[in-house]
């Protein structure tokens, strides 16, 4: 292959492999000189990018500083008025301050006051509280002791005096004026082999007997060996009452003091023995008063009875008066116990109200001087502890006015 050259004119044989070269040096050369080109090129496009973008770049900035200066002068602004605001609050704050201080001490002068007199005004009225309780607590301890010596009246041991001429001494004492009629003395026939302690009797104004009753009275001191029971005497007391023909019979006793049945009030135990009744000393002339009173109610019907009976008139209306007649007292005595045992119960609790009173009023004397030595132990300063404000004003004015 020839070529010719473009500068000489020169014919160049050229083989294959040459010709490929020189191909391959005129690409390389033209490959270079439009990669140079396009260099160029893109460094002048990147030259102007860069000139656009570092001229954006500065325009920001610019409008950032002009708007960075735009808000601080805005925060200036607002500073100074913050300023403003706070200088007046602080003014307003001071005023309000030295007002209140003055307040304050006004307020502690007047509470310091206030308490001196109070202090003054409480010990008076500690002594006339002193002295009221004082005078309340004996009437107590005097209400206490004549209950406690009442109820003690109605205990079951009859002390230092023997029981039989306590019963006696009790009717004889009545005997004039409730008992005109009545007929009550010792039982001193013993032709029958036994005898009871005291027959009861009493009459209508025209002499018909309408009661009887056939006493017994066991009695047994505290040093006695032998204790007796008062369940030993029932069956020779029924048989004394019918001896002696009594319509009723009773048991004066203080044995088994212990016993709660006996101590219950009237007992009836003529679910054993007909018309027979249980009492305690205190017992004694209520009984008598409770009986004679129901049958005092029946008198009459006791002489009709009678004079029916012997006008051979039908028993059928004597034992239908009789049974009402039983009927009526026991229900009597059933009621009689119960407002025994309810009297008894309310002096019980009248003697704890006023234990208890009295105790509250001990506790109230203690409270109130526990009360009057905190109201001595309270000061202003204590008035004032904790609140830093009242503090630092309670120090001023102490400096100031030295309280």
């Amino acid at each position: 292959m020839i070529i010719r050259c473009p500068h000489c004119g020169k014919d160049i044989p050229l083989d294959e492999n040459d010709y490929n070269q020189v191909l391959k040096q005129i690409k390389d050369h033209e490959f270079n000189a439009e990669l140079e080109k396009r260099l160029e090129q893109a460094t002048l496009i990147k030259e102007s990018e860069y000139k656009l973008a570092l001229s954006k770049a500065e325009a920001d900035q610019k409008q950032q500083l002009f708007d960075k200066n735009s808000e601080i002068e805005k925060l200036r602004a607002e500073i100074k008025n913050k300023d403003t605001e706070i200088k007046l609050a602080v003014s307003q704050a001071m005023a309000e301050k030295d007002k209140t201080l003055a307040d304050l001490g006004q307020t502690i002068n007047v509470l310091k006051s206030a308490l001196d007199k109070e202090k003054a005004e409480s010990a008076i009225n500690e002594q006339k509280l002193t002295a009221t309780y004082k005078d309340k607590l004996k009437d107590k301890d005097e209400q206490i002791a004549m209950l406690k010596d009442y109820k003690q009246k109605l205990s079951t041991k009859m002390i230092g005096e023997d029981l039989e001429k306590h019963c006696e001494n009790e009717f004889n004492k009545l005997r004039a004026t409730g008992f005109r009629t009545a007929y009550f003395e010792k039982d001193n026939d013993a032709k029958e082999g036994s005898k009871g302690d005291y027959i009861f009797r009493d009459f209508t104004p025209d002499g018909v007997e309408y009661i009887s009753i056939m006493f017994e009275m066991k009695n047994e001191s505290d040093s006695a060996s032998k204790k007796h029971k008062n369940e030993d005497f029932f069956e020779k007391l029924d048989k004394d009452r019918k001896q002696k023909k009594c319509e009723y019979a009773v048991l004066v006793s203080t044995l088994e003091p212990d016993n709660e049945l006996y101590n219950s009030g009237i007992v009836d135990l003529s679910y054993r023995y007909e018309k027979m009744y249980f009492i305690r000393p205190q017992f004694f002339i209520p009984m008598i008063t409770l009986i004679r009173n129901l049958a005092q109610n029946s008198a009459d019907t006791r002489r009709e009875l009678a004079i029916a009976r012997d006008a051979n008139i039908d028993l059928a209306r004597f034992e239908e008066d009789l049974n009402e007649y039983k009927d009526r007292f026991a229900r009597n005595c059933r009621l009689s116990n119960e407002r025994f045992n309810k009297a008894i119960a309310e002096i019980d609790k009248t003697i704890e109200a006023l234990t208890k009173a009295k105790e509250d009023l001990l506790s109230s004397d203690k409270n109130l001087r526990l009360a009057y030595d905190k109201l001595d132990d309270i000061t202003v300063k204590k008035l004032v502890r904790g609140k830093p404000s009242l503090e630092a004003s309670y120090s001023q004015i102490k400096k100031s006015n030295k309280i």
